[in-house]
This record gives structure tokens, sequence and C-alpha cells, in this order.
């Protein structure tokens, strides 16, 4: 049944609608512009993203802290079954599309200036605005089938966009890896969505998950988040949170369909910002925000498993590595771990909160790191050096030729660490208080989990202190090396500017709570949280926040003196577990030889089977079908063609030796009946 809606309220819905379609209508229009290099693309995709921006918060306006809205049309019937197509607008669904928006635009303002020597600069700008629809259509359909159409939309865009340069065996090794394990998760999802349609007979978002929908009801009680158990058959309700877990855990690269994404940094650095921040890996957060009702206790356990081992895990990475945005790939795992857990251990406000800021300073991050890499294969090219510009061994002192850029990269440092007034601090902090709530009265292996939420925190301060102090600080070690080298750095002009300087400003605490110290003040946690949420009723809301930024501050300080002062000790680089870190722990490895190899054996032998025994056999039956063709030939030519070409001449001298008795001669017709008279005579005499 369609749902009608007061007419005041219907414009909300066509903003709305016309937020996504800006972006595809810029697709349309860039895939149709001649030319490779047509700059009125970057601005058509600008202007179309802008406008998006600008809808997404009216709608936002109408929408944050009121009822939900709730429109849909009837799609297509099929037997009894009728499929509705609608708009869901609630507070999950306007605060990511305001989101995504907000986070693309100084990726698009970026990007006019960060490609604007590529020579595929109008494909570039096609498919960022085909990835920008495919993420807000995402946000606001209201059926798990549509859903799971943009689901995909979003993966193959991604893909599209990670191989952009394909003439990079790297690039196409990281789209088709990133596609593959997608894929993997994919197949989970789709599980999922039949299982839920079968036993409910909809795949209406309202109708499953909504406050009085038919999957059972996650609710609050005393500030905890209670999930009791479905009403799906235990079977079924397993299966269907499994294939849910394991989409999300592909989609935002979580352990054990994480590696793909380290390797997706082989697509322009503006559209890692992009992926990294509010598009494609925060839509497995998103997942999980719309379907929560559905997970009861032991599955959100899991969660919270999947989730600390994650960020602990990709953090321990993060430590070693040399590739600058390799480091903040696994920084990105690592604060989608957080997320994870904190939906595992009930904490839903604070990691939708999380999601929102991390968005913002992961996104300038990235974007810092664009103009670094940027400024080095500037330097590499003007030199004709043989480096890769995304090591950052061969960086340092870039503070003094960088100094706007430096600036951003400490503010969205100290955010990702979580340092009071910055956002970060606000929501991890969050995360963390509540993680250690949440093992309060349970078993000890239950503390597991914020303790390892707290030594991945720790460990966030040490690698991106480290990965400050050796991109800004100390001399430039590639000018030690090389003493002749020209080098011409600037931060670039107000296409680089201006992005930075939006996303800083979103960094801070003003943005969302007046009080920058009490993470349950701020607007967005208190939107999802229920009553009691206030309530500052343990220690922990004390010494966490006070404890972690106290060892955040030394953690800092100590890499700032192994990095620059170099005045302490150095680690062993040939350890167990640096070896373990810096190869990311072997896991790559493994899939590569448990997985990958034995996969491209069987395939390499169903191969050799099928060109050698069944196209061999194929091929015998073929050789047996032409001889025996070849003989039949024969015999048609020489036996049947033969006898019927002996007939043929046979009757054709008969006729020419009748034909010699008509020639039109009396004389020939008299000796002809004196010849027959005479025959007859002597055959009577003979008779005789």
């Amino acid at each position: 049944m369609n749902t009608s809606i007061p007419y005041q309220d219907i414009s909300v819905v066509y903003y709305a609608l016309a937020a996504v379609a800006m972006p595809l209508i810029a697709f349309l229009i860039n895939a149709c512009l001649p030319g490779k290099t047509n700059k009125v693309s970057g601005w058509v995709s600008t202007f179309a993203i802008f406008t998006s921006a600008v809808l997404s918060a009216l709608v936002f306006a109408k929408i944050w802290g009121q009822q939900p809205l709730h429109t849909q049309q009837l799609w297509f019937t099929i037997g009894a079954s009728k499929l509705y197509a609608g708009v869901l607008l609630n507070n999950l669904s306007v605060i990511l599309l305001l989101l995504v928006s907000l986070i693309a635009l100084p990726v698009h303002i970026y990007s006019t200036a960060y490609m604007s020597h590529d020579t595929s600069y109008k494909r570039y700008f096609t498919y960022l605005s085909f990835f920008c629809f495919s993420m807000l259509a995402l946000v606001v359909v209201d059926s798990m089938y549509l859903f799971y159409a943009f689901w995909e939309l979003v993966g193959f865009s991604s893909y599209l966009l990670i191989g952009f340069w394909f003439t990079k065996d790297k690039a196409v090794y990281a789209n088709k890896k990133a596609f593959i394990m997608n894929r993997i998760g994919d197949i989970g999802l789709l599980v999922a969505i039949i299982i839920l349609f079968t036993q409910f007979h909809t795949a209406n978002i309202v109708q499953l998950f909504g406050d009085n929908g038919l999957v059972a009801q996650s609710f609050i009680r005393s500030g905890i988040w209670i999930a009791p158990a479905s009403q799906l058959p235990a079977v079924y309700q397993y299966i269907a949170c499994a294939g849910i877990m394991l989409a999300v855990a592909a989609k935002s690269a979580q352990f054990p369909l994480h590696t793909w994404l380290p390797d997706a940094m082989e697509g322009p650095t503006s559209v890692s910002a992009l992926i990294h921040a509010a598009t494609m890996v925060a839509a497995g957060v998103f997942l999980l925000g719309r379907v929560y009702p559905m997970f009861n206790t032991a599955e959100l356990n899991a969660l919270a498993v999947i989730g600390c081992f994650t960020a602990f895990m990709a953090a321990t990475i993060a430590v070693t590595q040399n590739d600058l945005k390799r480091i903040l790939a696994y920084s990105t795992i690592s604060q989608l771990g957080f997320m994870i857990m904190a939906m595992g251990i009930g904490a839903y406000a604070s990691s939708l909160f999380h999601l929102v800021t991390h968005a913002f300073f992961k996104c300038l991050l990235f974007l810092v790191a664009g103009i670094v890499i940027h400024q080095m294969q500037h330097i590499k090219e003007e030199n004709n050096l043989d480096i890769d510009p995304q090591n950052i061994l061969y960086m340092g002192g870039l503070r003094k030729k960088l100094p706007f850029t430096f600036i951003t990269a400490i503010v969205a440092s100290l955010a990702l660490i979580g340092l009071p007034l910055t956002s970060g601090y606000l929501s991890k902090d969050g995360i963390l208080i509540q993680a250690f709530e949440w093992s309060d009265g349970k078993s000890w292996y239950y503390r597991i989990i914020p303790v390892g939420a707290i030594i991945a925190s720790i460990l966030t301060a040490f690698y991106i202190g480290r990965l400050i102090v050796k991109v800004f600080f100390g001399e430039f070690r590639l000018q030690k090396i090389n003493p002749h080298i020209h080098i011409h750095c600037n931060d670039g002009g107000w296409q680089f500017k201006l992005p930075l300087l939006f996303l800083t400003i979103c960094c801070l605490f003003p943005l969302f709570s007046w009080n920058p110290l009490v993470y349950e003040h701020a607007w967005i946690f208190n939107a999802f949280s229920g009553p009691g949420f206030l309530e500052r009723v343990n220690i922990y809301h004390t010494i966490i926040p006070a404890g972690a930024n106290l060892v955040n501050i030394l953690v800092i300080y100590l890499a700032y003196s192994i990095y620059v002062k170099r005045n302490t000790f150095t680690f062993d680089q040939t350890g167990f577990f640096f070896r373990l870190s810096y190869h990311e722990w072997y896991i790559d490895r493994f899939y590569n030889s448990a997985i990958v190899k034995p996969i491209l054996s069987l395939s390499n032998a169903s191969s050799w089977v099928d060109k050698n025994i069944i196209d061999g056999f194929i091929n015998l039956l073929k050789n047996i079908v032409l001889s025996i063709s070849k003989i039949t030939e024969w015999i048609d030519k020489y036996i049947i063609d033969g006898f019927l070409h002996l007939l043929t001449a046979i009757v054709q001298l008969i006729g020419n030796f009748a034909r010699n008795f008509q020639s039109g001669k009396i004389q020939y017709y008299l000796f002809s009946m004196l010849a027959v008279i005479l025959a007859l005579f002597i055959l009577f005499l003979i008779k005789i």
C-alpha cells in the first residue's frame, strides 16, 4: 500500500530525490561531453554535488529529530507479490545523506586541481559522479532489494575508481581484488535478504526493522541496549546475521576481508579520501545501523570481538608501514573496527557518531597526503629521481615548505588520536567508556574488548605521531641523500586550501557539541541514544579520558623522540613482532598460499583437462567425422557420381548413334530400310 504523507512534507521527499539525482545528471552530462580532458566536466560534477549538499541540508533541517518520513509507490507485481519502491527519511538516512554530500563537495573541488593534468580528466569526474549517486541513493531507499542494487553499484563504481589508472598493473590487480572480495560479502547480504523475504514476505525496511517492525525490536533500558532474540527461526537467524556480518566485513574492511582496502590506494588520492571517509567503507556501518534490531546478544558479542580485533590488528600493522597512503588505509580499518565494536557492545549512538567525525578527519588526512605526494612527485620529475613519492622515509621537514598543509594535518591527527577540543575526542572516548561499562559485571574475558580498544587507541597515537614527525619534522631526508636537487614546494591554490580549511573546522568540537569534554552533550549522540545516557554514574567517565589522553600525549612525544630527536631507543627491525607488523600479519601471504594459489592451480588443472581431455575428445570426434566425411565424399564422387556419369555417357552415346538416323537425307533412309530388310532376310534364312 502507498504511504500517504501531508502535502507540506512531500517537498522534502522531492528535495531528497533531487539530491540523489544531481550526481546522476552530472554523470550523464559528462559522459556526453567531447574530449578526454574537458575541464567542463569537473565543474559540472562540482556544481551537482554542491546542489546535492544544499538540498541535503534542507532535508536534514526538516527531518532531524522529527518523525521519520516514508513514502513508496508500487514498483512491480509478480503473481500475488507486490514490490514497492520508496524513500525512507529518518535520522540515520538524513545524517548520511548530508555527510556524503558534505564530504564529496571538498573532494570534488580538490580534484579539479589535483587531476587537472591527467589525460582522463573527464572520465575521472564521470566515475566520481556515478559513485556519489550510488552512495546517496543507498542511504534513502526503503527496500532491501533497492538497497542491494545500490550496494552493488557502490562496489562497481569503486572498482572503476580504484582501477582508474588501468595501465598500471598494480591498479588493475587492486580493483580486481576489491571487486572479488566484496562479491564474497555481497553473497552474504543476498542470502540474508532472501531469508528475510521468505520469512516475512516483505523487503520493506520499515516493516522489517521499524518501531513496529516484524523483526524483534531492540530497545533501551537504563542506558543499555537490549536486543532480544529475533522472531526468525534459530537457524535462519544465525545464517541471516552471518550473511550481514560477512557483507559488513567486506564493505567496511573488517577481518578477515580487510586486505583489499590497503591495495585500493592505487587509485587517485582524492578517490581514497572519498572511499575512506563517507562512501564505500561507511556503507557497512550504515547497513548495521539499518538492520541492528535483528541481532541478538550472541551475535552482538561476535561483532564486538571482530571489531576489537580488527582495530588492534590494523593499528599494529600501521606502526611499521612506510607508504603514506597505506598507513592511512590501515588507520581507516582500525577506526572502522572501533565502530563495529561499538555496535557490538550496544554503543549504537557512539558508533554512528564516530562514523560522522571520522569522515571529516580521515578525508582531511587523505587530502593532506595528496598534497604531500603531489609535491614529492613534482620533485621526483623535476630532478629525474628514482624514488617512491609516497614513501615517508624520503620526507621530513615539510612543515616549513607546506605550512598550511602542516597545520591542517596536525588538527586532523589530533582528532584521529582523540585529544580534547577535537571531534575525535568526543566520539572515540564515548566508545572506550561504554566498552568498559559493557564489560562491567561480566566474566573476566569480556575485559579483553575494552583493553584491546585502549591498546589500539594508544597505537593510533604512535603511528599517526610517527607519520607526522617523519613527514613534517626534522630534515628533508631526500635532500640529505641528494644535496643538489631543486625543491619547489607550496601548499597549492585555493582549490587545495579551501577544502582543507573546511574539513579542519569540521574536525573541531564546536560543530558537534558546545562542551568539548563530555560526549553525552553531542547532538548526534543524543539523537541516536535513549534516556539515561546523560547520567555519568561511574568513574570510567573520568579515568578513561584522562588516562588515555595522558598516555597518548606521552606516546606522541615518544614518537617525536625516536624519529626526530633520536635520543631514545629505536625498535628492533629484525624481530618477530616487527616482521609480523611489517608484513601485515602475513594474512595476504596466507590467502595467496592457501586460497589464491590452490584456486589458480585448480583453474590451471581444469584448463588442462578442458584443453587436453574434453577438447581432445571433441577433436577426436571431429577428426573421425571428418575422415568419414572424406570417405563418403570419395564414394559419392567416384562410385555414385561415376556410375551416374557412366549411365549418362551410355545414354549420350546411344542418343548420338540414333541421332545419325535422323539426318534428313533420303538416300540414308533408303539405305537404312535396305539394311533392315537384308538383316531380317538373313535372320529368316538362318531360322530356316
